[in-house]
């Protein structure tokens, strides 16, 4: 068995976004939580560790799903997945009883029959459904928790998947009585999340994103303690230094600890980190700049010149529209910075964005909306021409 990482509890913020969930506080999330924060930041650490414990706390119901975790799979048999494998952990003695006497199929309060041998949801069930008879069986509030929810925009599936959420939240919280579920979606792009929320015809039109609280202070002096502890007394990191480090890698503890590693083992120079950093001398973004990096010079000038396009939206918090007018000039003024032909237009637009999508540069939502695949690439194609 391998040894447990050393996680930095979050009890803190569960407890605040738990709050907000129950409508003790002035946020109001009735509608569904969407919190949206980069990529490998800490996001689906904090759901598993702190705030599916603190709902069971509470006595709610957390059901997790990561559409992440296999992109493979249509995001709505993941959802319809969970959800099938939350209500298989209720079954009653009797149930059991049936099952081990050979009987595959029972009735959950006569309304859904149930087959043991599969981990979905019968034939024909909807999702909301299926919440509800979760809700009776188990008396309590379900907090359903999508990671990495904008993969459902990726199938027409999934899309009617959030529609069902959307009408098992409606059903669910509508009566007289206690609500029944909240939704909580996360997402490692704000550009993509969006598209559940922004326009009349999404499924959370009105709804609001948050963004998600990055790791900060506590969490560095966590680090610089553990790392502390496990260096020789002349080979020990400045707290300011690993700070100063881990703002530099965008608040992601994976690349601080690859950076962290390099400096202390590879180099012994664990008290010369932030020395290292502000020379130049050691190159704190070598692994996913260097990528960007590559990806970029492999394309057109007309693909470059839509990627950055799409760049400068991104870090403005704005939609990108492909075919608008103020799109194609905005192309064509980067094409000519280049000195190669302004040739945007519709149709080469089009092709420029599908080989981006080919690439896994771009992201398209399965009713059209585009956005870049990691919003961080952002960051890098704003400042490429300083690195």
């Amino acid at each position: 068995m391998s040894p447990t990482r050393p996680i930095l509890s979050r009890k803190l913020l569960a407890e605040a976004l738990a709050r907000d969930l129950a409508g003790e506080s002035f946020a109001d999330y009735s509608s569904g939580m969407f919190l949206a924060a980069p990529r490998r930041t800490g996001k689906s650490t904090f759901l598993r560790n702190d705030l599916i414990p603190e709902c069971r706390a509470r006595g709610w119901l957390p059901v997790y799903v990561d559409l992440w975790m296999n992109r493979e799979i249509d995001p709505a048999e993941l959802i319809s997945g969970a959800i099938g494998k939350a209500l298989g952990e209720f079954e009653s003695a009797v149930s059991k009883a049936a099952k081990k006497a050979g009987i595959e199929k029972i009735s959950l309060l006569r309304t859904l029959s149930w087959d043991f041998t599969k981990p979905q949801l019968p034939a024909g069930t909807t999702l909301a459904h299926a919440l509800d008879v979760l809700h009776q069986i188990s008396g309590q509030m379900i907090v359903l928790i999508v990671d990495e929810a904008q993969h459902a925009l990726n199938s027409e599936n999934g899309v009617n998947a959030m529609f069902a959420l959307k009408a098992a939240r409606d059903h669910l919280n509508g009566g007289s009585t206690a609500d029944g579920l909240r939704l909580v979606f996360t997402g490692s792009s704000r550009d993509k999340l969006a598209n559940l929320v922004l326009k009349s015809k999404q499924p959370f039109f009105g709804a609001h994103i948050t963004p998600f609280p990055l790791l900060s202070r506590d969490f560095v002096e966590f680090v610089t303690d553990l790392w502390n502890q496990r260096l020789a007394a002349t080979n020990q990191f400045n707290l300011e230094d690993m700070d100063y480090a881990f703002q530099l890698v965008g608040r992601r503890p994976e690349m601080l600890n690859k950076l962290l590693t390099e400096v202390s083992v590879g180099l012994g120079e664990a008290s010369n980190l932030g020395e290292l950093l502000r020379t130049g001398a050691l190159n704190h973004q070598a692994g996913i700049w260097s990528d960007y990096e590559s990806a970029y010079n492999d394309l057109s000038p007309l693909q470059q010149a839509v990627l950055e396009v799409m760049g400068e939206r991104t870090l403005g918090k704005q939609a990108f529209s492909p075919f608008a007018e103020k799109t194609f000039q905005d192309i064509n003024s980067k094409l000519e910075l280049a000195q190669a032909e302004p040739n945007a237009s519709t149709p080469n637009v089009q092709k420029a964005l599908e080989v981006l999508r080919e690439k896994e540069l771009v992201w398209k939502a399965n009713r059209g909306e585009y956005a870049l695949e990691d919003s961080t690439m952002a960051e890098w194609l704003s400042n490429r021409h300083r690195l």
